[in-house]
């Protein structure tokens, strides 16, 4: 376009990036809708600026969950993906927790289990660390709450979420993520 006096007026450029797509929204969304307690599971495709290799992909699918309630704790948040992960890999499945930051959780924790190509002794899938990192966790943030309409002297819970095709690497020992999107039907 034009500005005053005829000079050729510059666009802002444009934005190169697209911001993460997480499946939280589903959570906050449930939330302004309904009162407490919550119990939810939200899956659904995230977009992130991630380069294409054997275990990153520029979109995947997650898998959140959220609890809600009065006197929800760390150690239901802990006991319920302890269960999860041993579910999914085994009864006897090592399971850790590291602190971490995740911005609408505190505390906030990164979950991993002992590798299960190497036992924890350490190989190229565990980068030599004998740990996997499966998900990402924590406490619901009160200030998330007073965003909803909730009262967090009244209610606590924890949230989680973790990508859906890294599990099923782990699980099925899937060597390269890129097959679950190149259609081939002797893989499917």
């Amino acid at each position: 376009g034009r500005g005053a006096g005829g000079r050729r007026m510059e666009r802002p450029p444009e934005p190169r990036t697209l911001p993460r797509t997480p499946t939280a929204a589903m959570q906050i969304r449930h939330m302004e809708e309904n009162d407490p307690p919550v119990r939810l599971i939200a899956i659904g495709p995230v977009y992130r600026r991630d380069n294409l290799d054997l275990t990153h992909t520029p979109m995947f699918h997650q898998c959140e969950g959220l609890v809600v309630g009065s006197h929800i704790t760390l150690a239901d948040l802990k006991g319920t993906l302890i269960s999860m992960a041993r579910a999914l890999f085994g009864e006897s499945q090592d399971v850790r927790f590291r602190p971490s930051f995740f911005p609408y959780t505190e505390p906030s924790a990164e979950v991993d289990i002992r590798c299960i190509r190497c036992q924890g002794a350490g190989c190229a899938i565990c980068k030599h660390t004998g740990w996997l990192e499966i998900l990402g966790s924590g406490m619901v943030h009160p200030s998330v709450f007073e965003y909803v309409g909730y009262d967090p002297d009244q209610v606590t819970g924890f949230a989680f979420g973790m990508g859906l095709e890294r599990v099923a690497i782990l699980k099925w020992d899937v060597d390269d993520i890129r097959l679950f999107y190149e259609n081939d039907v002797r893989f499917l």
